[in-house]
């Protein structure tokens, strides 16, 4: 089922808004359980986890900057 682009948009704010302050938290708290490993680790744990929230959201992200297909030509010369 795909998300009107309406949808997706107003999602991905949210998840921007609200799901990525949560997942840094979570990923501090989690690498903060073990003793601190080497600077390089500890980086590449970080940078891992960035990469890592971002893929299984790359549906709702794809298009979102771009104008909305679903508005009709006129619409837009209106504004």
């Amino acid at each position: 089922m795909a998300l009107r682009y309406k949808t997706r948009k107003r999602l991905a704010l949210l998840v921007l808004a609200i799901g990525l302050p949560l997942y840094i938290v979570v990923a501090v708290t989690v690498v903060g359980l073990f003793d601190r490993p080497s600077i390089w680790l500890e980086l590449g744990v970080y940078v891992g986890l960035g990469i890592l929230w971002a893929l299984p959201l790359k549906p709702i992200f794809m298009g979102v900057g771009q104008p909305d297909p679903d508005e009709t030509a006129a619409s837009r010369e209106d504004r």
